[in-house]
Parts: structure tokens; C-alpha cells; sequence
């Protein structure tokens, strides 16, 4: 039948708060020898939150989801990471030929991993500065009506 079946019935379709999808779309080798692999996951059903959502990530056996994979993903697709043919640039200069090349370079320079993770997080979530600072206002301004009525 379809793999998209559920098993055990209607009522885990309905009970259930959450459904995800999780399938393996590719292997990741070294060499010959498969190190990890290229994993997709859908939202099916979710009560809690915005449900169908889609995500394509690197998992690599013996250290779980590739952190630099997803650095190297997000970085070319906002565009702070080039690529042209196999070649990774960043900020013009090249950091490595093919992905696995380019995971090792960042998992060598850690600063340059940071650098771009922030350049991401500022591009995905920029609201996320402007809370921190309402919140410390709000703090000191609690305090000074405290003191006010005491």
C-alpha cells in the first residue's frame, strides 16, 4: 500500500497531537563509506502550532544533526555564503570545495561558524534584539513605581 498510511487504526490519526513524516532522501558519503544521511521531515497534523511545514536537514551517525550543514544550507540560500560549482566562498574568500570540505573548515574555525549563524539569525529573526530591550525598560520601570509607593 501507500507508505503514506498510518497504522493501528483511526484513532492515533485523531488522538494524535503531532504527525510528522520523516523519510531518508539521500546518503552522505566519505569516500565510498556512508557517513550519514539526507533526511526530510514533514508536519502531517499539528494542534499546537502552524501544521505542513517542511524541512530538509543532514543527520551524521555517531553526532546527530550537522549543525555546519545547516550553517551552509541557510548561509547560501540568504545568500552570506556564495557557491559556484562545488566551491564555497565566504565574504570572498574560499572556504572550501564540496560540503563536506566546507563542514571541516567550519568546524575548524568556529569564529567564521558564528559569524554567519549570526548573520542568519539577524535575517530570519530580526524582531529578536528589540524584545530583550523593551523587557529590561519594563524591568527598570517596574522597579521605580515600586519604589515610587514605597
Amino acid at each position: 500500500g501507500s507508505p503514506e498510511t498510518t497504522t493501528g487504526g483511526n484513532a492515533l490519526k485523531f488522538y494524535s497531537s503531532v504527525r510528522m513524516d520523516i523519510r531518508r532522501i539521500g546518503a552522505i558519503k566519505r569516500g565510498d563509506e556512508v557517513v550519514g544521511n539526507e533526511t526530510r521531515v514533514k508536519v502531517v497534523k499539528n494542534k499546537v502550532a502552524p501544521p505542513f511545514k517542511q524541512v530538509e536537514f543532514q543527520i551524521l551517525y555517531g553526532e546527530g544533526i550537522s549543525r555546519e550543514g545547516e550553517i551552509i544550507d541557510l548561509g547560501v540560500k540568504h545568500g552570506f555564503v556564495e557557491k559556484s560549482g562545488a566551491w564555497y566562498s565566504y565574504n570572498g574568500d574560499r572556504i572550501g570545495q564540496g560540503k563536506d570540505n566546507v563542514r571541516k573548515f567550519l568546524k575548524e574555525n568556529p569564529e567564521i561558524a558564528a559569524d554567519i549563524e549570526g548573520r542568519i539569525r539577524a535575517e530570519v529573526f530580526p524582531e529578536q534584539g528589540a524584545p530583550e530591550a523593551e523587557s529590561s525598560e519594563t524591568a527598570a520601570a517596574g522597579k521605580t513605581d515600586s519604589e515610587g509607593k514605597a
